[in-house]
């Protein structure tokens, strides 16, 4: 089944074209991420997908029909975004926050329902957030912060969830703890899942589907043995890996590397 592509998706910042003729399957209910050396048009190609940011020409489809198509109510209930750089909680508590996905669903007066209620504690429940849902989110540690915002993703009731870089600023255990968590709801409660990952062994260890970007193109997609391999890190990265087996999730890993040399 496919639910999202796109087709001949190109996105620019005025002149400077940053995502050139991108054509891609998202795979469905799978977790995918997409890696990539920075400034390679990870984070654009993601808004892009989103909406967040207008597109230069292409399409970008759902269910077979254009995104363009979709009013903002109605595609919020389709896909939800976290972005990299969260805006201020400004004093908002954790329940006060989780509340803000449910804005889709809500009607002009904009009151909560008893469903709302539902699905919120619901949400904090599943990220394990509910035993501190009246403190301030600013006052949280980075790892409760983000499965916070998470829990507001989770709150909009989308089969469909994006997030970029996700594990930035966190330590590795809280790091482990985001991924482990995203990894569950795509088991579990089959959510599609589309991140941007700086860490190769991370990406290849939750993922199922990777896509590999350079100059906002696609070098290549498809499994992690398929895209971590050295040819292919060598292209996106300018990097000579050696790459391993991870002895816990049998996937393949960069167990080291150096940069390369001059011109290849």
């Amino acid at each position: 089944m496919v639910r999202l592509a796109t087709e001949n998706l190109q996105i620019a910042y005025g002149e400077q074209l940053i995502v050139d003729d991108l054509s891609v399957t998202i795979p469905h209910k799978k977790i995918t991420a997409i890696i990539g050396a920075n400034g390679c048009g990870k984070s654009t190609f993601l808004k892009g997908m989103t909406r967040l940011i207008p597109r230069h020409s292409g399409k970008i489809l759902l269910d077979g029909e254009d995104i363009a198509n979709h009013k903002t109510k109605a595609l919020a209930r389709e896909m939800a975004i976290l972005p990299q750089t969260q805006e201020a909680a400004n004093g908002l508590t954790v329940a006060e926050l989780v509340s803000y996905g449910r804005f889709p669903y809500q009607s002009g007066l904009g009151r909560l329902s008893a469903n709302d209620f539902d699905v919120m504690n619901w949400a904090m429940m599943v990220t394990n957030t509910n035993s501190f849902r009246d403190r301030q989110v600013d006052a949280l540690s980075g790892g409760q912060r983000q499965r916070v915002w998470i829990a507001m993703a989770l709150a909009q009731e989308t089969d469909i969830i994006f997030l970029d870089e996700p594990t930035t600023y966190l330590d590795m255990a809280h790091q482990l703890e985001v991924l482990e968590l995203l990894q569950k709801l795509n088991i579990e409660q089959e959510r599609t899942i589309i991140m941007v990952l700086h860490d190769l062994n991370q990406a290849a260890r939750f993922a199922d589907y990777l896509i590999a970007m350079k100059d906002g193109k696609i070098i290549k997609a498809g499994t992690s043995e398929e895209v971590i391999e050295p040819a292919i890190l060598r292209d996106v990265f300018r990097i000579d890996a050696e790459i391993g087996m991870d002895p816990r999730s049998g996937k393949p890993m960069c167990i080291t590397y150096d940069l390369l040399k001059g011109d290849y």
